[in-house]
């Protein structure tokens, strides 16, 4: 599997959205300490970024605009990493096609590594366009990290976060909680509980909040 494959599988804008928020809750209770997952709300002025970093040197981002969505993932052993040769350079094509509303996202310095955009996946999408789309990027039997790297975004359910999450966190992860939260039910304190506890519900309340989630009032906890 390559980009060629992942822009017909990722979800529209808003579900991905959803979704971006969902992995970035569930791991703010797991760990609040080192989530994989985050979600800023107004990272820009009406821009909200998701983000993953794995902390093994492999990350995505997702930008949501006003002008559309921009989103790239950096695979570091990807046959497609800009390091397979000196200077660094993109795989032919990777950027090729990419609207001039987004064009600017490639050289935020958020996004910059030593001076540079290291990224093996790049796919974007316009405002009130009616598909993902990518550069003109070709392979043989080359992998962009496509393959892995977004799979709780095409996913979305319960099972693909379950399994991410025990092998991350390496302890067992209450199914009907994930659930909750991926539902975007309101979030109570048994859900909080039954995820971690140790996690400190005020906290993680307020997080919910500002990622859009209803919290049930005191007497409902």
């Amino acid at each position: 599997m390559t980009v060629h494959t992942l822009v017909a599988l990722l979800p529209d804008p808003g579900v991905l959205r959803v979704r971006c928020r969902a992995l970035a809750l569930l791991d703010a209770i797991l760990d609040a300490s080192a989530p994989t997952h985050s979600f800023v709300s107004d990272w820009r002025e009406d821009v909200d970024l998701a983000f993953m970093d794995n902390g093994s040197g492999d990350q995505y981002a997702v930008v949501f605009d006003p002008a559309g969505v921009f989103l790239y993932g950096f695979d570091h052993e990807s046959d497609a990493t800009p390091w397979r040769e000196w200077p660094r350079a993109h795989w032919p094509g990777l950027l090729d096609g990419l609207p001039s509303s987004l064009a600017h996202y490639p050289a935020a310095p958020e996004f910059q590594f030593d001076g540079f955009f290291d990224a093996t996946v790049c796919v974007w999408r316009e405002k009130d366009g009616e598909a993902w789309q990518c550069g003109p990027v070709t392979y043989d039997d080359e992998s962009d990290g496509s393959d892995w790297l977004f799979d709780l975004l095409t996913d979305g359910s319960t099972d693909a976060y379950v399994s991410f999450a025990e092998d991350c966190f390496e302890r067992t992860v209450d199914r009907d909680a994930v659930t909750a939260v991926l539902a975007r039910a309101p979030l109570t304190r048994r859900t909080v509980t039954s995820l971690s506890s140790t996690a400190d519900f005020t906290t993680v309340a307020a997080q919910a909040r500002a990622l859009g989630y209803a919290v049930q009032g005191r007497s409902s906890l």
